[in-house]
């Protein structure tokens, strides 16, 4: 029997066709982490919640005359004084500029519970002294300051008016993976409303904008007003806080996380700010250079440059140059998770701190105290790259301190950097006093050259050193000769 090729091919085509279909259906849904359909549902649903934020802040002028012409050292009377014929023929043009003026900024915020309470960046309205809220409807009201976190860059308001208020849920940042969808709400540029959609492109990000730096990274379009506004995910949830953009990038935008705002949103509401813990060390990155200095085979942990007196750290025993490579079961896998995981321990509370000394590890049992004036160590990524010796060093006489500000009385100050050697390229300053170098005492120049000398061509020296009232550690390569 002789078979029909349509029929023969039919089964096949049909189920070609059935693939492709089914290929193409996960295209116009949300499921397997693709596209969406549309955003619209988040846009409607989670944009009532939304604010734009408007702020005043009076600003007190100078005398115009002194802004014009500098500070004048004369008294009444006298030339520059209030009766001088300058100042006449200054006001007679120029009297008509006002002298106070009132600054004007605009920002985002949502709100996070149907009583009125609002979060948005704390740049968005530090030092205003009157703070308007608008929502997606057109409603205007009052807003004051119920607390802030300039570390972290949050703050609390509270809206006057009579609730009940939409209200957005905060989410589990953690739980938002690198290439998830998010939208972005808020108001760039005094627009009005804006939603712009992307993904999340990295985690765990330090900008430098303060000590517990922890942005989400986003795509999505973050632009000047945006700043305090949602970051949410596709149930809507908030997952971050927009507030930073990279002003020569495009798709680059930074939000706070928001588990970091759940941990401090209960105290700015109760206290009207945050108190952190403190261990009372100052610490740097542990560099592959300063690692290798210490017979480490991996870059980890935090290295302390500096235990302040008095503190938790210092009457636990621990040391300048120890590595802290875990705090209360946490381990230490980079220098800035450290003092997010101190400052959200409260105060009071019991810890383990494990530490490398020597090659050795050791744990010390202290008790966390709040923090007062903890400052971190500047970084090797403040100086320059590391690689070739050209110092020009002193003893540090009771003459070169004053000369140079220092308060310290042992060591030796540079006083000379050779342009391209590997003292230049580590960064190191005229004015730095060299306080130790691979953990031996400096003492004196001669000290200092015989402790350089005996030093492998090709190897690294670690240097402590002092600097405009901080301590730190950098490496120095030895050249080949």
């Amino acid at each position: 029997m002789k078979r029909n090729p349509i029929k023969t091919l039919m089964p096949g085509f049909i189920g070609l066709l059935a693939l492709v279909a089914l290929g193409l259906a996960p295209i116009q849904c949300s499921q397997a982490g693709l596209a969406p359909d549309t955003f619209a549902e988040i846009a409607q649903k989670d944009s009532p919640a939304v604010a734009n934020i408007s702020t005043e802040k009076l600003i007190k002028g100078q005398d115009r005359m002194r802004e014009f012409f500098g500070p004048m050292p004369f008294g009444p009377g006298q030339p520059g004084g209030p009766h001088d014929p300058f100042r006449d023929f200054f006001e007679k043009f120029f009297g008509d500029i006002p002298k106070n003026f009132k600054q004007r900024s605009l920002g985002s915020g949502f709100i996070i519970d149907p009583k009125g309470l609002m979060v948005t960046n704390n740049h968005v309205i530090e030092g205003a002294d009157k703070i308007k809220v608008k929502l997606s409807g057109g409603k205007e009201y009052e807003a004051e300051i119920k607390g802030r976190d300039p570390k972290t860059d949050l703050a609390l308001l509270q809206i006057k008016g009579s609730g009940p208020f939409p209200y957005l849920t905060l989410g589990d940042s953690d739980a938002i993976r690198v290439g998830d969808w998010v939208v972005a709400v808020g108001n760039p540029f005094g627009l009005g409303h804006t939603v712009t959609q992307g993904i999340i492109s990295a985690k765990g990000r330090v900008i430098g904008a303060g000590p517990y730096d922890n942005f989400l990274q986003t795509d999505a379009a973050i632009n000047p007003g945006n700043s305090g506004g949602p970051l949410l995910n596709l149930k809507g949830e908030v997952v971050g806080i927009n507030t930073a953009i990279v002003a020569t990038g495009q798709g680059i935008g930074f939000a706070i996380p928001s588990n970091l705002a759940k941990s401090i949103l209960p105290q700015l509401e109760e206290k009207g700010k945050v108190t952190r813990g403190m261990l009372g060390v100052q610490v740097q990155v542990v560099t592959p250079e300063l690692a290798k200095s210490f017979g480490m085979t991996e870059t980890k942990g935090a290295l302390v440059a500096e235990v302040n007196p008095g503190t938790p750290a210092d009457k636990a025993g621990i040391k300048r140059g120890d590595i802290i490579i875990d705090f209360n079961g946490t381990p230490i896998t980079q220098m800035n998770e450290l003092p997010r995981l101190v400052a959200a321990t409260p105060p009071g509370t019991k810890a383990q701190v494990t530490v490398l000394r020597e090659g050795k590890e050791k744990t010390f049992t202290l008790t966390v105290t709040e923090l007062e004036d903890e400052r971190q160590a500047a970084g090797p990524e403040e100086m320059e790259e590391d690689s070739s010796v050209g110092l020009g060093v002193d003893d540090l006489t009771p003459e070169m301190a004053r000369r140079f500000g220092l308060k310290e009385t042992q060591g030796v100050v540079v006083v000379r950097v050779v342009p391209g050697s590997s003292a230049a390229e580590a960064g190191i300053r005229p004015g730095d006093v060299i306080l130790e170098l691979n953990g031996q005492a400096v003492r004196s120049v001669s000290q200092f050259q015989g402790l350089v000398k005996k030093l492998p061509e090709g190897s690294f020296a670690r240097l402590l050193l002092k600097r405009s009232g901080h301590t730190l550690y950098i490496t120095l390569e030895i050249p080949k000769k």
